[in-house]
Parts: structure tokens; C-alpha cells; sequence
């Protein structure tokens, strides 16, 4: 029996000020993000789609919204697809202007492997596969939406195919609105298969 979780990174973020806000209310989608939103869910109009699965954060509610609504679904809150935490939510963090030029904040980057900064890599790796596992049972014989975050897809990603969890974030393969969807032969994953279906973003963008 073959099942399709897509795990969706959401839309662009209107974030003027440029901060990473992590866990942070009141971030919802700009309009290239809505746009975005939309793209992905036009491209996934005639996929057999079940279930939509999202985060708590706003973000990712309103990416799930069109495509909920195509396939007239209602947005299941998962709180393990909840973004990553992190010390530094609330400052800029961008190389020259932000809170890793301060000493004050250089502790908190001692253990980059971990992280020291914030919620470790595993931890992150075993409450997003807790959370594919359930769409998976939830969707069986079809496919399911998961819309999280970028982390926490890239590391789960990672850790499906047998990556070491730490890397450099600069080179994510997950932009904004992506795809990355596991699927299934019954319980066992037999691929995985990344696309961009409202196209490329650059991962170094600070709170995209």
C-alpha cells in the first residue's frame, strides 16, 4: 500500500525588521507567501490528498489553508511540527548587524553539534518523524500535508537518510513552500523526493 506525507516547508514570512522570530505570535505569511500558498496548492489540486497537517504557528496555518480547502479538509494542529526553539528568537542574527557580533551571545554558540543554542538536532529529528508517522497511519492507501518549518524538515530529511544532523544552514535544501515527501510501502519508507513547487529560495535569508 503506498502513502505520500509531504512535508511542506511554509511560505514566505512578512518580517520587515529582518529577525529570526522562531516561536514567536503574530508572524503571518506576506503576500508572496500567500502566493506562494496558492501555488502549492494548484500544483496539488489533483493529488489524492486526505489529510492536512500543520503547525500551531501562523505561518504555517495559512500555508495550509488553500490546500485544505482545495481538497475541503480541515487543518489538523500538530504540535511536533512546531519550529525549532531557539535562544536567539527575537534578534537579528544576519553576519555584520546582529547578535552573533556580541560576546554576551557567544556561549550560547560553545557546541555548535548539539546545538548549544537551542533545541538539539535529535530531539527535533524524533518529534518530526513521530509526526510523519502519524500522518502516514492517518492517510493510508493516499497522501497527507505536514506544513512545518524549515529546520525542522531539513533535519528530518537528514536523519531518514542517514546524515550526520549538524550542517551548515547555508546550503538547506528546503525553500520556502517545498516539498519534501516521504513515501511509503506500508510501513517502510522507500523514498524520498524533494521539489519546489512555487520555485527556489535562498536559505540564508535571516526569518524567511
Amino acid at each position: 500500500m503506498k502513502t505520500i506525507v509531504h512535508m511542506m516547508r511554509h511560505g514566505e514570512v512578512h518580517n520587515p525588521e529582518g529577525i529570526l522570530y522562531g516561536r514567536l505570535p503574530g508572524f503571518r505569511l506576506s503576500d508572496a507567501g500567500a502566493a506562494q500558498a496558492r501555488q502549492v496548492a494548484d500544483a496539488l489540486a489533483d493529488h489524492d490528498i486526505t489529510h492536512v497537517f500543520a503547525s500551531p504557528l501562523q505561518r504555517a496555518q495559512e500555508t495550509a489553508t488553500p490546500i485544505a480547502a482545495a481538497h475541503d479538509l480541515q487543518i489538523t494542529t500538530v504540535d511536533d511540527l512546531i519550529e525549532a526553539d531557539n535562544q536567539f528568537e527575537g534578534l537579528k542574527v544576519a553576519v555584520g548587524d546582529g547578535a552573533l557580533s556580541r560576546p554576551r551571545h557567544w556561549l550560547k554558540l560553545r557546541d555548535p553539534f548539539t546545538p548549544s543554542w537551542g533545541e538539539p538536532y535529535i530531539q527535533i529529528a524524533h518529534r518530526m518523524l513521530a509526526a510523519a508517522s502519524t500522518a502516514r497511519d492517518a492517510a493510508r492507501g493516499h497522501e497527507a500535508i505536514c506544513v512545518s518549518h524549515q529546520l525542522p524538515v531539513y533535519t528530518l530529511r537528514r536523519f531518514l537518510e542517514g546524515q550526520r544532523l549538524w550542517h551548515d544552514p547555508r546550503v538547506r535544501q528546503c525553500s520556502l513552500a517545498s516539498l519534501t515527501s516521504l513515501i511509503y510501502d506500508d510501513d517502510a519508507l522507500v523514498d524520498i523526493v524533494y521539489s519546489e513547487p512555487a520555485g527556489a529560495s535562498d536559505p540564508r535569508v535571516t526569518g524567511a
